[in-house]
């Protein structure tokens, strides 16, 4: 199939970008900006694309609170200008990225969480993000594109910015590793996320291309939630030397989520997926970037 990704250059794009290709699909990547809609238009008249992996996003949850306003212009007018675009370069149709921050604050009786939950979000890139499915809602039973949404849950792996918990962790570490530093700070330690392998996230979105049923969402998610002191204490014994963990009240959020865990069934019983990436593996491979990362010219961060 023909494939144009959004947002191509950051994380997740990076691998999609290298899964489409694998799998034998015609990838061109929208180097626009997603709030540029002459220039969106350009690159999808120019490629034609059957299906659009919309990824393009200001996803940085801790600056949504800094710049709510800005936040909203990309996340929600940004899609709309990219569905328009998909539109009118007759893609089939759109595979949106939304977020597991749209459910916001779930009460533990409700978890794991599944599509049917009420969207409550808690921070401006979560009500940044419900906004955008329902620019989504509205091209499917308004313009007829077929829209698959997409709420993806924590994910991590090689390439992650440290601007997210578990790349953070492994920066501290290969840092300390290169100074002899003995201390790794993190934020809130009790709070528990739903982590998945970035290449175990992109096999899904490109299954829900095929599989997925236009105008449904899909949790993106393994199921099961990992505290984020254990994650710590895991990276931590990967360490070449002796560390320790420090909680540090400077880098907790305005406002935070006990626990975040979601219901794969939905995506498992369309699709067939089931994560195959361990994570041990992932974290070996997470802290191994981060160390090449300090020793290499690096510009994917």
């Amino acid at each position: 199939m023909r494939a144009l990704v959004t947002g191509a250059t950051g994380f997740v794009g990076r691998h999609l970008v290298v899964h489409l290709a694998a799998s034998g699909d015609e990838v061109t990547i929208s180097e626009s900006e997603i709030t540029d809609p002459d220039a969106l238009e350009a690159d999808f008249d120019g490629s034609r694309p059957d299906v659009v992996f919309h990824l393009a996003a200001q996803a940085d949850v801790q600056a949504s609170f800094l710049d709510p306003a800005t936040t909203l212009r990309v996340n929600v007018e940004g899609t709309f200008n990219v569905l328009e675009a998909a539109r009118r370069a007759g893609a089939n149709r759109v595979v949106a990225i939304s977020s597991a921050d749209v459910y916001g604050r779930v009460k533990p009786e409700v978890l794991p969480v599944d599509e049917t939950a009420e969207l409550r979000p808690v921070t401006p890139y979560g009500a940044s993000k419900a906004a955008a499915e329902m620019v989504c809602v509205q091209a499917g039973l308004g313009r007829g594109l077929e829209v698959i949404r997409v709420r993806a849950f924590n994910h991590l792996g090689p390439g992650q910015s440290d601007r997210f918990v578990a790349a953070a962790l492994a920066s501290r570490i290969a840092t300390n590793e290169r100074t002899g530093s003995e201390q790794v700070s993190v934020g809130n330690l009790q709070s528990k996320r739903d982590f998945t392998d970035v290449r175990d996230v992109v096999r899904a979105y490109r299954m829900l291309a095929v599989q997925g049923a236009a105008g449904e969402a899909y949790n993106m998610c393994s199921g099961s939630a990992w505290r984020i002191s254990a994650l710590a204490e895991a990276l931590v014994a990967r360490a070449r030397h002796p560390m320790r963990i420090v909680a540090d009240g400077g880098l907790m959020r305005p406002v935070d989520v006990a626990e975040v865990r979601g219901d794969p069934s939905k995506l498992h019983d369309v699709t067939g997926w089931r994560p195959e990436v361990p994570m041990e593996q992932t974290l070996d491979d997470l802290l191994d970037y981060w160390r090449r990362a300090g020793t290499e010219p690096d510009d994917s961060r």
